[in-house]
């Protein structure tokens, strides 16, 4: 576990092609979603690239454009699985401030750290009438360039990022897994994967010197 959600995988995880639909979505607009993931990545990008800013200032910003762009409480939900009704109330409310803290400081983190990072659109296509797929391509300096789907949802009202796929692997299924294993290794206790989620926290917050 000390592992967990940590490489270009953890770059991403928490975003973590999902086969379910996305909980209270709406039918989705393909050109909207295009447009939407072209928004959010190029302020990305300039929050990356932007020399004025220190790197807390950076991570600060980028979190500030995910938290906006991810349906963090959906994905969550979605990840944790048939344990959302096995948890209790508190748990499940522990459990979703843990993984909205979780993915943002390892969102921020990777993506602050790729400074002169390039971010242009590839083609989308519509999955379901409830989601759609927009390929990105993400070149970083002395680094090969990498494929990045963004599955992008209609949530009250709003386009959300549902899932990522990096190189054909969806991080979200990936995450449910790797919760799922954790829990089922401690006898279905739900409260095994909190105290590792705050671990992976501490290990998080030790490396941004927080």
């Amino acid at each position: 576990m000390s592992d967990f959600l940590i490489s270009r995988r953890e770059m991403l995880a928490g975003l973590a092609g999902l086969i379910s639909r996305p909980a209270h979505a709406q039918q989705i607009d393909i050109t909207r979603a295009t447009t939407f993931v072209d928004k959010a990545g190029r302020e990305l990008v300039n929050a990356i690239n932007d020399p004025r800013l220190t790197q807390v200032q950076r991570r600060d910003r980028v979190a500030s454009i995910l938290r906006v762009a991810i349906d963090i409480e959906g994905t969550g939900r979605f990840i944790l699985g048939r344990y959302v009704r096995q948890a209790t109330p508190g748990e499940l409310q522990d459990y979703l401030k843990l993984f909205d803290e979780i993915i943002i400081r390892n969102l921020s983190s990777r993506f602050g750290e790729y400074r002169g990072v390039k971010f242009s659109l590839g083609r989308s296509q519509q999955r379901t009438e409830e989601d759609a797929l927009v390929s990105t391509l993400v070149e970083r300096p002395n680094s090969p360039p990498f494929t990045l789907d963004w599955r992008v949802a209609e949530i009250a009202g709003q386009p959300k990022v549902v899932d990522m796929v990096a190189e054909g692997t969806s991080l979200r299924l990936t995450t449910r897994s790797e919760y799922a294993a954790v829990i089922q290794r401690n006898g279905g206790r739900v409260t095994a994967l909190l105290d590792a989620m705050r671990g992976q926290i501490a290990q998080l917050a030790a490396r941004e010197g927080a």
